[in-house]
C-alpha cells in the first residue's frame, strides 16, 4: 500500500475551490476523493467506508467545522486537517486544540496542499508504508499500546489513539524515564516551536492521559516536570 491509495473526504461548499482542491489531489496522485458540500453529505459519505483523511472547511452552511469534527471523530481516528479562510489565531488553536491534524488557510498553494495531506498520511499510517515487522506494544500496567496500530486496550475494553497522541506517546516512550521537554515535543507532533502550542499540548496530554491513566486527574504513567515538559515512568 501507498499514501495514494489512501480515500480522502473534502467538506467545502465553495463548490469552484472543491472542485479544484479535488483536482489538485488527483493530479498529485490521489485516486478516491470524495466531495461533500455540507456536514449533513459529509456524514453520509462516512459510509459504507471511511475515508483515511479528511480535510474540512470551517464555515459550512448547515454547521460549522469544528462541530462536525467531533461528530466524524466518534466514527473515526482518521486525520482531520482544516483547511479555511478565518485564519485568526484562536481558530488555528482551536482546531488543532480539538486533535486536527494541520491547519491550512485560503489561499493556498497547490503543492502546499499536496504536500501537507502527504505528509499527514504518511505520519498517521507510517505502519501501513512499511514492510511488515513485529508490532510493537508498550505495557503501562494493566494498558497495552500497539505502536503499530495505535490502539489501547485493557480488561475487555479498548481505545483508539489520535495520529498525534500516537506520536507524542512515541516521543515519550523514546525518552522513557527521562524528561522530554515542551519544544521536543511540539517538534516529534507538529514539527514546531513550543510557542503557540501551549494550550494544544496540554489538550493532547491530558486525551493521553484519559486512555492510558487509571485515574487521569491523578496520572502515573504520563508526569509533568513542572515548566520543563513531560516524562514516561520507568
Amino acid at each position: 500500500m501507498n499514501i495514494y491509495d489512501c480515500s480522502i473526504l473534502l467538506v467545502d461548499d465553495n463548490e469552484e475551490l472543491a472542485r479544484m482542491t479535488v483536482s489538485i489531489l488527483k493530479r498529485s496522485g490521489y485516486e478516491t476523493v470524495e466531495w461533500a458540500r455540507d456536514c449533513r453529505e459529509a456524514m453520509e459519505k462516512l459510509e459504507p467506508e471511511l475515508p483515511r483523511l479528511v480535510i474540512l472547511d470551517i464555515m459550512l452552511p448547515d454547521g460549522d467545522g469544528f462541530t462536525l469534527f467531533r461528530k466524524i471523530r466518534e466514527r473515526t481516528q482518521a486525520p482531520i486537517l482544516f483547511l479555511s479562510a478565518r485564519d485568526q489565531d484562536n481558530d488555528r488553536l482551536l482546531g488543532l486544540g480539538l486533535g486536527a491534524d494541520d491547519y491550512i488557510t485560503k489561499p493556498f498553494l497547490p503543492q502546499e496542499l499536496a504536500l501537507r495531506v502527504g505528509a499527514v498520511l504518511k505520519r498517521s499510517y507510517a505502519a501501513l508504508f512499511m514492510p511488515h515487522q513485529e508490532e510493537k506494544v508498550l505495557v503501562l500496567g494493566e494498558r497495552k499500546v500497539s505502536l503499530d496500530n495505535a490502539v489501547v486496550t485493557w480488561k475487555d475494553q479498548s481505545a483508539a489513539l489520535t495520529a498525534k497522541e500516537l506520536l507524542l506517546l512515541k516521543k515519550l516512550n523514546a525518552n522513557r524515564g527521562n524528561i522530554v521537554t515542551f519544544d521536543a515535543l511540539c517538534q516529534a507532533a507538529w514539527n514546531d516551536s513550543y510557542y503557540g502550542y501551549e494550550n494544544t499540548l496540554m489538550v493532547h496530554i491530558r486525551h493521553l492521559r484519559e486512555k492510558l491513566e487509571e485515574d487521569p486527574s491523578h496520572p502515573y504513567w504520563i508526569l509533568t516536570a513542572r515548566g520543563l515538559g513531560y516524562r514516561l515512568r520507568l
